[in-house]
C-alpha cells in the first residue's frame, strides 16, 4: 500500500503555532498523519495581532484558519472540525470500545498530563534556559537578532513560569508527579515496542492527545528529552513517527495499516489505560466535588455563562482551588474545568454503548481501576461555545 496519501483542500491551511507550543504540536501531528496540506505562521506575523487575535479574543496557540477564513481555536474541535470536513480516512476510532478508549486517551494527554509538562519545562528551567529562551523567542521577536530573539523570549518565559502553582507542582509534589510520568514511560516503551501507535497501524485520537504533552515539552526540552531518551527510547521514536506523513513503519513490516481488529484493546495498553484511570481519576473526581459544590452555591448561573471564576474568558479557566491526595502527597491547584469536558467527551460516548460493546468496556474499565472513575459527572454539562468553555 503506497504511504502517500493527500487531500485536496483547494488551498493550504493554515496553523498557527509556535515550535514549543503543546497543543501545536497535537494539531500539527493530526495535519501531517491526515494528509491535509497547511503551512505554519507565527504570532510575530503582522496578521496575527490584526486578525487572529481579534477573532477569537484570545493571545492563544494554536488556532487554525480554515480555507474559507474561519478561525477554530482549541485543539481537540480543530481536530473534531477538520474530521467533519474532510471524512476520508478518519483519524477517530470506528468501532465503539477503541472510540472510548481512543477519546479518554486523547483526553488524559490533553489535560491530565499537563502539570507534568509544565513541571518539567519550568522547574528545570536553570538547565534548558538558553534553549527555551531561543523557543520563547520565537513566538515573540522576529528578526535575525539573535540577542534581541533572547531577550523577548526570557520576558514572555517569566509570565508562563508562574504557572506552576495553578498546576499543583511544588517541591512537595514534584517527586509524585516524576514517578507517575517514568512509569508512564516504562508502559508506553513496552507498548511501542510492538505496534507503532496506541491502537494499531494506524494513528488516533488517543495519539494526537499524547502527543500534546509528550511532544513540545517532554521530547524537546533538553531535560525531559533526555530522560526520554535513555528510558524509554520507544517512545521518543514514537514521537518522531507522529509527525512523518508515512503511515507504514519500516519497524513494523508485518502491522496493517488499520487499528486492531474486532475493536480489540491490547494488553500492551492495558498497563497505560491503569495509569490513566489512576492518576488522572483522582483530579477529575476533586475538579467534579468542586464543580458540583460551585453550582449549587451558585445556582442562577445561566446556560452559557464562562465557566471562570471572575466569569472572563480564559483558555484554562478555573473556578477556585481544590486540595486532593494523591501518591503520597497533597496536591493543592487550581480547578481545571477543562479537563472535565475533555473526560466527559469519553464518559459519554462509553454511557452511550450497548450490548457486547457495553460488556466489554465495562469489564476491561473494572480490571484496570477504572470503574468508579467512570461514574464521575458534574450536575450541569461543560461545552465549548464560541471559542471558550461554558455551563450548559
Amino acid at each position: 500500500m503506497s504511504t502517500d496519501y493527500h487531500v485536496d483542500t483547494g488551498n493550504p491551511l493554515t496553523l498557527w503555532c509556535t515550535p514549543h507550543s503543546l497543543y501545536s504540536g497535537k494539531v500539527r501531528s493530526y495535519l501531517i498523519k491526515k494528509g491535509l496540506p497547511f503551512r505554519e505562521l507565527l504570532p510575530p506575523h503582522p496578521r496575527f495581532g490584526a486578525q487572529v487575535i481579534p477573532a477569537v479574543r484570545q493571545f492563544v496557540v494554536p488556532i487554525l484558519e480554515t480555507t474559507d477564513g474561519q478561525f477554530i481555536q482549541d485543539s481537540t474541535v480543530i481536530i473534531e472540525e477538520l474530521e467533519r470536513r474532510f471524512p476520508e480516512r478518519p483519524m477517530v476510532p470506528t468501532t465503539p470500545v477503541q472510540r472510548v478508549v481512543s477519546s479518554l486517551l486523547g483526553g488524559f494527554g490533553s489535560e491530565g498530563l499537563l502539570s507534568v509538562a509544565m513541571h518539567y519545562r519550568w522547574s528545570y528551567r536553570a538547565e534548558q534556559e538558553h534553549f527555551l529562551r531561543a523557543e520563547f523567542g520565537r513566538a515573540a521577536h522576529h528578526g535575525p537578532d539573535r540577542a534581541e530573539r533572547l531577550a523577548a523570549g526570557a520576558t514572555l518565559m517569566d509570565y508562563f513560569n508562574g504557572f506552576l502553582p495553578n498546576l499543583g507542582v511544588s517541591p512537595d509534589t514534584a517527586p509524585a508527579f516524576e514517578a507517575s510520568f517514568e512509569e508512564l514511560l516504562d508502559a508506553l516503551d513496552i507498548h511501542f515496542q510492538s505496534y507503532p501507535y496506541l491502537l494499531g497501524g494506524l494513528p488516533s485520537s488517543a495519539d494526537f492527545g499524547l502527543m500534546a504533552p509528550l511532544f513540545a515539552h517532554l521530547a524537546r526540552d533538553p531535560v525531559p528529552a533526555t530522560l526520554m531518551k535513555n528510558i524509554a527510547p520507544n517512545v521518543y521514536r514514537w514521537t518522531e513517527r507522529m509527525n512523518l506523513p508515512a503511515i507504514e513503519d519500516g519497524e513494523f513490516p508485518e502491522q496493517a495499516n488499520e487499528w486492531f481488529p474486532e475493536d480489540s484493546i491490547p494488553a500492551t495498553l492495558e498497563p497505560v489505560i491503569r495509569l490513566m484511570f489512576q492518576d488522572w481519576g483522582v483530579q477529575l473526581q476533586a475538579d467534579a466535588d468542586f464543580v458540583n459544590s460551585w453550582l449549587k452555591a451558585n445556582p442562577d448561573v445561566t446556560r452559557g455563562r464562562l465557566a471562570s471564576a471572575d466569569g472572563q474568558r480564559r483558555v484554562h479557566p478555573a473556578l477556585g482551588e481544590i486540595s486532593y491526595a494523591w501518591r503520597g502527597v497533597t496536591v493543592k491547584r487550581a480547578s481545571a474545568p477543562h479537563g472535565l469536558w475533555h473526560f466527559e467527551r469519553g464518559a459519554k460516548l462509553a454511557r452511550e454503548l450497548e450490548g457486547d460493546a457495553k460488556a466489554r468496556f465495562d469489564k476491561l474499565a473494572q480490571r484496570l481501576g477504572g470503574s468508579a472513575v467512570m461514574q464521575i459527572r458534574t450536575s450541569r454539562a461543560l461545552e465549548r461555545e464560541d471559542d471558550a468553555l461554558v455551563f450548559a
